[in-house]
């Protein structure tokens, strides 16, 4: 799937939680503290900012989604078992960071 596909898909989506929530576009716009034109671009599949997107989904209710979206990465026990075992050191300045 292409990126132009996948924001169409969500700007699709977007368009009707806002619709189920009988929700004007000039209506999100104005709880979301966007332009009308930047959620007429979301729904249309176009790019808008990462910071409009967030509003935009924290008015619909939607940013819980997003851990299913970006899940927390699983621990690896090998990186933790490293961690643990790491004693803090102290950074050494070398001469040049003197000069």
């Amino acid at each position: 799937m292409t990126n132009g596909a996948i924001l169409k898909t969500l700007g699709e989506r977007i368009k009707e939680y806002r619709m189920r929530r009988n929700m004007q576009q000039s209506e999100l716009a104005e709880d979301a503290g966007v332009n009308v034109s930047t959620v007429i671009r979301l729904e249309k599949g176009c790019n808008i900012s990462i910071d409009s997107y967030l509003r935009v989904l924290r008015v619909l209710d939607m940013l819980d989604n997003l851990d299913e979206f970006i899940p927390e990465p699983p621990r690896s026990p090998i990186l933790m078992k490293k961690l643990m075992g790491k004693k803090k050191q102290r950074v050494k300045k070398s001469k040049n960071d003197y000069e």
